[in-house]
């Protein structure tokens, strides 16, 4: 069984060569081609069978049906630095501009949810996220002097779902999530004499992890024209990332961050769903990516309380419309944000990861063409967004992040 699973996996990931969706931080603005059309909306109102990524209740109410999508994505970075080249022993970075070459990504999602009775549902709902994945050209060097640089991480979930309708309307869900990831990055050998272990810091390869955790909600009616939903999911630990132990804190530990989502949808106009949604993304638990860039000192790299990227917990205000037109006609529109967690004294490393978009506006729709087949859209853009802050290992540098996005998904629903 182990086999098998590994090498679904290993057939999904194949799908996934360039997975980014540095969005809200590096987690996507939502799951599924329907929830993204709502700014990532629906912890309150379920509608694909991808709802357990959200919240695992919900697939008590989509009934049976397999949904299947790809998203293609393309976020713009760039970094910018100002100010003189000191001497050594500071470390400053060439002045200029420099952009990222990997602008483009296809990413591919997946679920299926079947009544078991007329109380209880099983499905699985496969998703994807990541974020830190750039290339840098190794123009004057690279931004370290290592040539061409950049990371790459890439997160598949895996989430079989169990729903339980146990009274009118009102539902609880469990998913086991098992997770996988893989992680690559190039151009920081020059970063050695700050790691602990120079050897498993840069230009190693990809390495992978597995982990699991879990995902619990619930989600039911609360008036005639309000429906309510909450659910979290636990820090889902993972194996270590043994090839860049020299590099992450912790030894290469990257655990994925816990999560709340809760939401509301009201009804009261008729054909018409305003869904509002708070989603709360606790980075800051994760060593490898909370802790603070400095201070970085001599064999610091890897340690257990050794620097990371600095980002802080993200809260996320999502606010989505959806219009029945017709019985087989709906459009939709949402507007998200969430403050970035990446604050000025930690741009150096995220050169590398610039996670520090805010707002997302969104517009999707889902035409019905019979009782079975449905086919929805979706696209997106979040407006470029510039975190700026001094090279902390230059005096007088400052180093300057930007970034834009634009996005847009596609997928088919089979009811059955």
């Amino acid at each position: 069984m182990k086999t098998r699973l590994a090498l679904g996996v290993t057939a999904l990931t194949a799908l996934l060569p360039a997975t980014a969706l540095a969005t809200n931080g590096y987690f996507s603005h939502g799951y599924g081609t329907i929830s993204k059309g709502l700014a990532g909306a629906g912890s309150a109102l379920s509608q694909d069978s991808i709802a357990a990524a959200t919240n695992p209740a919900g697939m008590a109410f989509v009934g049976n049906r397999i949904d299947g999508g790809l998203e293609l994505f393309s976020p713009r970075r760039k970094y910018t630095v100002d100010g003189p080249m000191s001497p050594p022993p500071a470390f400053p970075l060439q002045r200029g501009t420099y952009k990222s070459s990997r602008n483009g990504f296809v990413i591919p999602h997946l679920g299926f949810n079947r009544k078991l009775s007329d109380t209880t549902s099983f499905g699985v709902s496969v998703f994807a996220n990541g974020g830190m994945s750039t290339d840098f050209s190794g123009e004057n060097g690279g931004p370290f002097y290592g040539g061409r640089t950049g990371v790459n991480l890439e997160q598949l979930f895996i989430a079989p779902t169990w729903s339980w309708e146990f009274s009118d309307n009102q539902a609880i869900g469990i998913s086991p999530v098992i997770a996988y990831q893989r992680f690559e990055a190039k151009g920081l050998q020059n970063f050695a004499p700050f790691s602990s272990d120079a050897s498993a810091l840069s230009n190693k390869g990809t390495d992978d992890a597995w982990g699991y955790g879990y995902q619990i909600g619930w989600q039911g009616e609360i008036t005639n024209t309000l429906r309510g939903g909450v659910s979290w999911r636990n820090i889902l630990k993972m194996n270590e990332f043994d090839k860049y132990s020299g590099l992450f804190a912790e030894q290469g530990d990257f655990d994925i961050p816990q999560m709340f989502n809760a939401g509301v949808a009201w009804s009261g106009i008729q054909d018409h769903w305003i869904l509002l949604d708070i989603q709360h993304i606790r980075y800051s638990e994760i060593n490898s990516v909370g802790n603070p860039v400095m201070p970085i000192t001599p064999g610091s790299l890897g340690t257990d309380q050794g620097p990371g990227f600095g980002w802080d917990d993200m809260t996320i205000v999502k606010l989505g419309w959806q219009w029945q037109q017709t019985p087989s006609q709906a459009w939709r529109a949402g507007v998200s944000y969430g403050e970035s967690p990446i604050s000025g004294e930690d741009v150096l490393f995220n050169i590398l990861a610039p996670g520090i978009q805010e707002w997302h506006f969104t517009g999707g729709f889902t035409h019905n063409f019979n009782e079975n087949l449905d086919v929805s859209g979706m696209a997106f853009y979040s407006p470029a967004k510039q975190v700026s802050g001094p090279n902390p290992l230059a005096p007088n540098q400052t180093i300057a992040l930007e970034m834009y996005q634009l996005g847009a998904s596609v997928s088919v629903g089979w009811k059955y």
